[in-house]
C-alpha cells in the first residue's frame, strides 16, 4: 500500500503509481509477511513479503536475530528463537524483494527497518532467509483488521460510497451503481476515471459489501457528464477544476480488501499546473448484490446451486456477515485453523457467501469454538478464487490445531437502510427498551410500537441484529415500566413471526391490518440486546458410546416418577412392583459461546426437589425422546428441570458454578455440564416400545427459554436399532453437523422439537 507525497515534481508516472527508486536506507511501507515452506510449523518457515500483489522472498545477507525478532512480532508471535540462512525452508519463487535488511530489534514491523529497496538484490533463491518464532502468540493478537493496514493518519482513506446518478439507481436499496466517492482527510472526493479498471471496481464493491462488479455503460454516463459540463450554472463544472475535488489515480489488483491497500495517488505532483483529471470524468462503478440483499424479484447474476452455496458457512456471529468459518468436507461440517489465516483468505469466504471483502480476519476462536473436526489449516488464497476450496491448504489434523485456533471473519455488508427503520425507547441503557419501527401506513411513513402477541426470542434476535446490537438476551412482552417515544405509542405492526434469519422485522411475516389483542401501551414488544451469548452443544460421540439398556425396579424410581422422567404408562403400574426398561446414556453439554449460560429465573424462583435434594433452576432444559422414522414420538424421558453446573473446565480455567449448598447455577464459557448414565432421569423410558428402527433425539433448551448465539446445534439425533433385548445408537450428530439437504426444514424441525408430528 502506498500513499504518495505531493512533493515529487520530477518523478515519472510509474513512480506516481508507487514504484519507488532504490536507496540504501528506504522505509518499506506497510507490508504483509508470511512464513512458508515444506513441512513447516506455523511459527517457522521461509520469510516472504507481499509487494505489488506478488509474494517474494528476503535475502539472508546481514539478516540476524534482531531482524527475525521484528518479523516474528509483526506476524503476531512474541519473538524469535533463531533464523535460518541458505534456503533451509526451500527456495522460493518470484522476486527477491528485500536484501540487506537492517533492524535495531525494537521496531514493531519490518517497514521501520532499512534495506536496499524493493527488488534491489544481488542474491539468488538459494539464499532465501527463514525464521523460527516463539510459538506463543502475542497477548491481544486476535485479528487482522483492515484498519491496521491503512497508511499514516495524515494520509488515510477512510470510507467509500457510491453516489447514484440515474433516477432508477437512486430508488434502489442498497445502492449498487453510481460515481465512486472516497473520504480522505474528512472530506468526500470523487475519483478520476482515467486508468480506472474492473479490478478497482471489484475492490470498491467489496468494501461496500458486494461480492462482485458488473460492466458499466460508460458511453451513456459520458453523455450525462458532458451535458452537465455544458451547463454554465453547473456547480459540478466549477468543482471539477479544483484538485481538492479529485482522487487523482487508483491502481488495484482486485484482491485487496480495502482501497487503502491499493496504489493511490491523491493529487498530481506538486508544481504541476495541470488539473487532477484533465478531460476525464468521475469513475462509475456497478456492483452485483449477493442473494441476501437482492430485491425479491431480482434474478441472480449467475446460476448458483444450493450445494455450492452451502460448502462454507458462518456460525455464532453477533452481526450479519460475521462468524466462525465452517466448511463442508465429506458431508460433515468442520472449522478452519487460524494458522496462516489472513484478510485475503477471509475475503474469499465473504465473497463466496454473497458479502463483500473481509474487514477483519479473526484468530483464536474469538467468535466461539466448535466441537467437530478441524478440516483446513494454513489456507493460502490469492484473492481471486471463487470458493475457499479452490485455495491451497493443509488438513487441519496435520499441524496440531485445536478448536481454540478456530478462525472467524467479519465481512463488509451492504447498507440496506434497515437500521434507520427501528429504534429502542425508554430503556435504562441503549441496548434495551420498547421496540419502535417505521412502516408505511396509508402511504405515509410512521413510527409506532410492535404488538407483543407471539413475540419471542426469534423475533427479538432479528430486532437486535437490525439495530446492530448483536443477540437478544430477552424478549419482553410486558413493557409498562418503559416509556415509549411520544407520538409513537400506537401499534403499527402485529402478528410478527420471524424465522430468525431475516435482516429486519419488516421482512418477517406479520398481519395485514394490524390486530393486537392487548391494545396499546403496557403490552408493546421490548428487547434487551447483548453483543455476546452462550451456545450449548451436546457431545454426540459420548452419547453414542455410552448408550445401554437397564431394567430398573419401580422401587428405585419414585423420585424419577415425581419429576416426570417416565412414560405415562408408569402411572398405571402397581407400585412398587415391576420394572421399567430404560435406554440410558451419558450427556456432556458444552458451552461453546462467548457468554456464560445462566438460568432465566433468579434464585427466588428456583424449585427445591426433596427427592434429589437440590434446586432446579430451569423448568424444561432438555427433551429426551424416541421417535419413529417419520417423527412420531413413541417414548419419552424428558428432564422436567435441571441443576446447571460446571462439571469440568479446560486446564487452567476455574469452575464458577456448582449446585451444592444453593450455589450459583450456570455453565461457564468453555466448560461443560456432564450427566452420567447412572443418575436419575438420564434416560428414555422405552418400556412400551417394540423392536424396530427409530430416531433417538435430544433437544437442549427446547423452549428457547435462554438466548443463545446459535439454536441450530441444540438438537442431537441418532439412528437407533432395538431388537427387544439390545440397543445400538449410530450416526449421532447435532442438527447442524451435516449438509443442508440431509437436514429437516426449519418448520419440520420446530414440529419435531414440540413433538407435534
Amino acid at each position: 500500500m502506498w500513499f504518495l507525497p505531493a512533493a515529487l515534481p520530477l518523478l515519472p508516472l510509474l513512480l506516481l503509481l508507487g514504484q519507488a527508486p532504490p536507496s540504501r536506507s528506504q522505509s518499506l511501507g506497510t507490508m504483509k509477511l508470511r512464513l512458508v515452506g515444506p513441512g513447516s510449523r506455523p511459527e517457522e518457515g521461509r520469510l516472504e513479503v507481499l509487494h505489488q500483489g506478488q509474494w517474494g522472498t528476503v535475502c539472508d545477507d546481514d539478516f540476524a536475530l534482531q531482524e527475525a525478532t521484528v518479523a516474528c512480532r509483526q506476524l503476531g508471535f512474541e519473538g524469535a528463537l533463531t533464523w535460518a540462512h541458505s534456503a533451509k525452508y526451500g527456495s522460493g519463487e518470484g522476486p527477491i524483494w528485500l536484501d540487506n535488511v537492517h533492524c535495531a530489534g525494537t521496531e514493531s514491523s519490518l517497514d521501520q527497518c532499512s534495506s536496499n529497496g524493493w527488488g534491489v538484490s544481488d542474491c539468488t533463491h538459494s539464499e532465501d532467509v527463514g525464521v523460527v518464532c516463539q510459538p506463543q502468540r502475542q497477548r491481544g493478537y486476535v485479528s487482522e483488521r483492515v484498519s491496521n493496514a491503512l497508511g499514516p493518519q495524515d494520509r488515510r482513506l477512510e470510507e467509500v460510497r457510491l453516489k447514484p446518478i440515474l433516477a432508477s439507481t437512486k430508488r434502489q436499496s442498497p445502492v449498487t451503481e453510481g460515481a465512486v466517492e472516497v473520504k480522505y482527510e474528512g472530506h468526500w472526493r470523487q475519483v478520476c476515471d482515467q486508468g480506472w479498471t474492473r479490478n478497482n471496481s471489484r475492490v470498491v464493491c467489496g468494501m461496500l459489501g458486494f461480492p462482485s462488479e458488473a460492466p458499466v455503460d460508460s458511453h451513456y454516463y459520458r453523455k450525462v457528464w458532458d451535458s452537465k459540463m455544458k451547463d454554465p450554472n453547473s456547480r459540478l463544472k466549477s468543482l471539477t477544476k479544483k484538485n481538492s475535488f479529485w482522487i487523482h489515480r487508483v491502481n488495484c489488483l482486485g484482491t485487496e480488501p480495502h482501497m487503502a491497500n491499493c496504489q493511490v495517488q491523491v493529487a498530481p505532483a506538486q508544481g504541476k499546473l495541470r488539473p487532477a483529471c484533465p478531460g476525464g470524468m468521475h469513475a462509475v462503478v456497478s456492483c452485483v448484490a449477493g442473494p441476501h440483499f437482492r430485491p425479491p424479484k431480482a434474478k441472480p447474476g449467475r446460476k448458483e446451486s444450493r450445494a455450492e452455496e452451502m460448502k462454507v458457512r458462518l456460525r455464532s456471529g453477533a452481526q450479519v456477515g460475521e462468524g466462525r468459518v465452517e466448511v463442508l468436507v465429506n458431508r460433515q461440517w468442520g472449522t478452519v485453523c487460524d494458522h496462516g489465516w489472513n484478510l485475503i483468505s477471509a475475503s474469499v469466504v465473504c465473497r463466496q457467501l454473497g458479502f463483500g471483502s473481509a474487514r477483519e480476519a479473526l484468530f483464536g476462536a474469538q467468535l466461539g469454538q466448535a466441537l467437530g473436526p478441524i478440516h483446513l489449516s494454513e489456507v493460502r488464497c490469492r484473492g481471486y478464487e471463487r470458493t475457499l476450496s479452490d485455495c491451497p491448504s493443509r488438513e487441519g489434523s496435520q499441524n496440531g490445531c485445536q478448536h481454540d485456533n478456530d478462525a472467524a471473519v467479519r465481512c463488509n455488508v451492504p447498507n440496506m437502510g434497515f437500521r434507520d427503520q427501528v429504534r429502542l425507547a425508554g430503556g435504562r441503557s441503549p441496548e434495551e427498551g420498547v421496540v419502535e419501527v417505521q412502516v408505511e401506513v396509508n402511504g405515509v411513513q410512521r413510527w409506532g410500537a410492535v404488538c407483543s402477541d407471539h413475540w419471542g426470542l426469534s423475533e427479538a434476535m432479528v430486532a437486535c441484529r437490525q439495530l446492530g446490537l448483536g443477540f437478544a438476551s430477552h424478549a419482553i412482552k410486558d413493557t409498562w415500566y418503559w416509556q415509549g417515544t411520544p407520538g409513537a405509542t400506537e401499534v403499527v405492526m402485529s402478528g410478527v413471526r420471524c424465522s430468525g434469519a431475516e435482516l429486519a422485522l419488516q421482512q418477517c411475516q406479520r398481519h395485514g391490518p394490524v390486530h393486537c389483542s392487548h391494545g396499546v401501551g403496557r403490552f408493546s414488544a421490548g428487547v434487551s440486546c447483548t453483543d455476546s451469548a452462550p451456545d450449548l452443544v451436546m457431545n454426540a460421540q459420548l452419547v453414542q458410546e455410552t448408550a445401554y439398556l437397564e431394567d430398573r425396579p419401580l422401587s428405585l424410581l419414585y423420585c424419577a416418577h415425581e419429576e416426570n422422567c417416565l412414560s405415562q404408562s408408569a402411572d398405571r403400574m402397581d407400585w412398587p412392583y415391576g420394572h421399567r426398561r430404560l435406554l440410558r446414556f451419558s450427556s456432556q453439554i458444552h458451552n461453546l459461546g462467548r457468554a456464560d449460560f445462566r438460568p432465566k429465573m433468579g434464585r427466588h424462583s428456583w424449585i427445591w426437589h426433596q427427592c434429589h435434594r437440590h434446586y432446579h433452576s430451569i423448568e424444561v432444559f432438555t427433551h429426551y425422546d424416541l421417535l419413529t422414522l417419520n417423527g412420531s414420538k413413541v417414548a419419552e424421558g424428558h428432564k422436567a428441570s435441571f441443576c446447571l453446573e460446571d462439571t469440568n473446565c479446560p486446564t487452567g480455567m476455574q469452575r464458577r458454578y456448582a449446585c451444592a449448598n444453593f450455589g450459583e447455577q450456570g455453565v461457564t464459557v468453555g466448560c461443560w455440564d456432564t450427566y452420567r448414565h447412572d443418575i436419575d432421569c438420564q434416560w428414555v423410558d422405552i418400556t412400551d416400545v417394540g423392536p424396530g428402527d427409530y430416531i433417538f433425539q435430544v433437544v437442549v433448551n427446547p423452549k428457547f427459554e435462554v438466548a443463545e448465539s446459535d439454536f441450530s446445534n441444540n438438537m442431537l439425533r441418532c439412528r437407533c436399532k432395538y431388537d427387544g433385548q439390545r440397543v445400538w445408537l449410530h450416526n449421532c450428530h447435532t442438527g447442524d453437523s451435516y449438509r443442508a439437504n440431509t437436514e429437516l426444514s426449519q418448520e419440520q424441525e420446530q414440529r419435531l422439537r414440540n413433538n407435534l408430528i
